[in-house]
């Protein structure tokens, strides 16, 4: 969830809303439940993705909670260490830290991050930061470009003074980053480190190939195996009993994805950065419409139908080994369409899927 809600709803519906959508991936079958971060737009109202999900560890019990994402350049990191080992505890170790550069352009005007180099830069040196505060005792003394963390003058053994929190997972929770641009840096950069990565849902087949390519690939160079495991792909998905109502659940002029994939599609265009949701790169800017992103990106149809075309899709990009169902607004008739979905997903989709994936696996070794 990022979440894209129509912006004159209060935050108090939608939080009860993406509360309600998590209790009842984890009842009926989900693995994982992400929630994004943002500061500044009413339509993706949460600022702490930890804050939410904390309300969540008691309500759920089996999928594990993640952070997508963390925008690391607006947080000081020393804040991003504490709070998330604090997490890792309080969820048992159901946890898993997804983290990013940001991608809201008030957020960059709110934080001083326009310039991109400088955010890539800040990205880096905080999760380079918070991995030091975890892997080592006091004293602190970690100098970066844009941070000083210290903690020398100060150290009281017998009074735990100077010690920070460690996480529960050991020796960290799982790192994930998320991706968007095609031929994505960031993938290459994931890869050399370990880090999972997060394909997000308007990326286009051609892109999502590519940010698989470059990701195997530096796998490759840097000696680390190569496993779709580590790769999530989120994408909007509507299954419901027919394919006439599940195209309709989609393209209605009242459907949540309709919003949604208008939101993403002017959004993009206001930050200057539509050509890497093109469907194909020497498409125009008129020619990118909401239609054309949703004939794009959402996987729609009957079970039956909505497997086929899974299969064909993880053919065309590459051998993810997470699928990210994206949780759209619940106004008016989308709530029960999603949750009907969400069920025919994870009852009758999901189990075959895996089956599938599973045999491609042990064919190719």
């Amino acid at each position: 969830m990022m979440p894209v809600h129509p912006p004159g709803r209060s935050m108090s519906d939608t939080l009860a809303e993406n509360t309600a959508k998590s209790i009842l991936a984890d009842r009926i079958g989900f693995d994982e439940v992400w929630m994004g971060e943002h500061f500044s737009a009413t339509t993706e109202p949460f600022p702490s993705p930890l804050m939410f999900l904390a309300g969540l560890v008691s309500q759920t019990k089996n999928v594990t909670l993640g952070t997508a994402v963390i925008n690391l350049p607006n947080h000081h990191p020393a804040i991003v260490a504490a709070e998330a080992a604090q997490f890792d505890h309080m969820s048992g170790g159901r946890f898993q830290f997804g983290v990013g550069s940001g991608g809201l352009a008030p957020d960059f005007e709110l934080f001083d991050v326009f310039d991109g180099a400088v955010r890539q830069r800040k990205f880096l040196e905080s999760i380079d930061l918070i991995l030091k505060i975890w892997a080592q005792q006091p004293p602190y003394d970690l100098q970066g470009e844009f941070w000083k963390i210290q903690i020398k003058k100060t150290i009281v053994p017998e009074l735990g003074f100077g010690g920070m929190p460690k996480p529960l997972q050991k020796p960290h929770p799982p790192v994930h980053v998320s991706i968007g641009s095609p031929d994505s840096p960031t993938a290459r950069i994931a890869a050399q480190r370990g880090w999972g990565i997060i394909s997000g849902p308007t990326a286009p087949v051609w892109s999502m190939a590519s940010q698989w390519k470059v990701y195997s690939e530096a796998c490759h160079a840097a000696g680390k195996p190569v496993s779709g495991a580590n790769w999530r792909v989120a994408r909007n998905i509507m299954v419901a009993p027919s394919d006439a109502e599940a195209k309709e659940r989609v393209y209605g002029e009242h459907t949540a994805n309709r919003h949604y994939f208008g939101y993403m599609r002017n959004a993009l265009l206001l930050g200057k950065r539509l050509s890497m949701i093109k469907p194909r790169r020497e498409m125009t800017d008129e020619e990118c419409t909401p239609d054309a992103l949703m004939d794009e990106c959402v996987i729609h149809g009957t079970p039956r139908t909505v497997l086929d075309k899974l299969i064909a899709y993880r053919d065309s990009v590459g051998p993810f080994g997470g699928l990210l169902q994206i949780g759209v607004d619940w106004s008016g008739p989308n709530a029960a369409w999603e949750r009907e979905g969400m069920t025919l997903l994870a009852e009758q989709v999901m189990p075959k899927f895996r089956q599938h994936a599973a045999a491609q696996a042990q064919a190719a070794e």
